[in-house]
């Protein structure tokens, strides 16, 4: 993968970039995806932030041998505190991260008052969280996707500022992703689904089929079942 190929899970946070749009993208280790937004003018700049000099050193060779840096800003910097006003951001990518780390990232942005006009998350992990903060906050969920790669399964989660009250249900599936019924989507709960039964066998192995363990992955069981039929 490079910033002329991205692989399958970048290239879908790609689609959902506004044409035009100025970006900040959170964690961008190599610079790949603002680099091929830049490459293939659906960008007019971009901010890249990294926390870790490594990944920040990297990003900049990437964005030097495609000649870009004109049109960026890499900067040193703990999670959305790398925008500035003068930047103009007005939407934000973060992908590859859990999504507790999104969340926190985006609650300390938010108690600088910072707000964007989008959101295009991709977290790896706890889907479910991210989806809650960002009910909280007064975004709302305009547009989700999901991709496998290799044995991996990536959403994407787009927000925009608004009001939305969501279940328990679209929490964990996603009120949108739930009713697209994807075949990805199937997939990723369909290996969900085996992953519990293991979980099952093996607490009635231990004789732990009366505990509240069980029951809670009982209710996550059926849960999945219902979104899937």
């Amino acid at each position: 993968m490079d910033s002329l190929n991205l692989s399958p899970r970048l290239a879908m946070v790609a689609r959902f970039v506004t044409p035009g749009a100025r970006i900040a993208d959170i964690g961008s280790d190599h610079g790949y995806l603002p680099a091929h937004l830049l490459l293939n003018q659906n960008i007019t700049y971009a901010v890249i932030g990294e926390v870790a000099s490594g990944p920040l050193e990297n990003a900049k060779h990437e964005l030097d041998r495609r000649h870009l840096t004109a049109y960026t800003q890499v900067r040193l910097a703990n999670g959305l505190a790398a925008i500035l006003p003068e930047d103009n951001v007005t939407e934000v990518t973060i992908a590859g991260m859990g999504g507790i780390l999104i969340s926190e990232i985006l609650s300390a942005g938010y108690q600088r008052h910072q707000k964007f006009e989008k959101l295009i998350l991709q977290p790896n992990t706890d889907e479910q969280v991210l989806r809650t903060w960002l009910e909280q906050h007064h975004y709302q969920i305009t547009a989700e996707d999901i991709v496998q790669e290799g044995k991996h399964f990536y959403e994407v989660i787009v927000a925009q500022p608004g009001e939305q009250v969501l279940s328990e249900t679209d929490r964990l599936f996603g009120p949108l992703l739930r009713k697209q019924q994807a075949p990805a989507f199937f997939a990723k709960w369909q290996k969900e689904l085996q992953r519990i039964e293991t979980i099952f066998d093996n607490l009635a192995a231990a004789d732990k089929v009366e505990t509240s363990a069980y029951q809670e992955w009982h209710l996550r069981y059926t849960q999945i079942q219902e979104v899937l039929s």
